[in-house]
């Protein structure tokens, strides 16, 4: 996974799940976005761009994922019917050389563009663990989600045209970067 953070201007913000509120302090709001490559040991093997936006379900903090393409129908199918997660189908160019460079488009053209560079590793395995707020039949589907990663640091540059959903990305550089590597993530339970 490579993962970069935002702080974005409550105007600015992406829609999120009906029932949810944007959680801002000082008027700004805390953004993620990420690429995201299944492989080795998944038990599916795809390639995902993810946003998602930290926000209140009532005063609980959660995370909304507000925009989602896969190259996986399986995946898209999934994540829709079990955790109303609103996953999209696009192509995905992954390149590992010196780093990551990956892209994603859809038949309505490109949806962002980025590239990590790791900078160093910190010791040890980071846990994680955090609840999703999606909209499912309707209603808010709250599931946790647990997961443990090495990190790595990491200088990552977006790009995404201005009419991308993503268009903001590209307009500022990420307030940090990581490489997560040989993640594990588990939905539910």
């Amino acid at each position: 996974m490579y993962l970069s953070l935002w702080l974005v201007r409550r105007a600015e913000l992406p829609p999120v799940a009906p029932g949810t509120r944007h959680l801002t302090v000082a008027g700004r709001g805390l953004v993620g976005a990420a690429w995201v490559v299944y492989e080795n040991d998944s038990v599916l093997h795809y390639n995902e761009l993810l946003r998602a936006v930290l926000v209140r379900d009532g005063a609980r903090p959660r995370v909304c994922i507000t925009d989602i393409w896969v190259d996986s129908e399986t995946s898209l199918a999934g994540g829709r019917a079990l955790w109303g997660i609103p996953k999209e189908i696009a192509i995905f160019e992954v390149q590992r050389s010196d780093g990551v460079s990956c892209a994603a488009k859809t038949g309505g053209g490109t949806l962002a563009a980025g590239r990590y560079t790791e900078r160093g590793s910190l010791p040890g395995r980071w846990p994680l663990a955090f609840k999703l707020a999606q909209t499912l039949d309707g209603r808010i589907k709250t599931s946790r989600v647990r997961s443990s990663a090495s990190l790595r640091p990491a200088r990552a540059e977006w790009t995404a045209p201005a009419d991308s959903r993503l268009g903001a990305l590209g307009r500022r550089a990420p307030l940090i970067s990581i490489t997560l590597r040989d993640f594990e993530l588990r939905f539910g339970g």
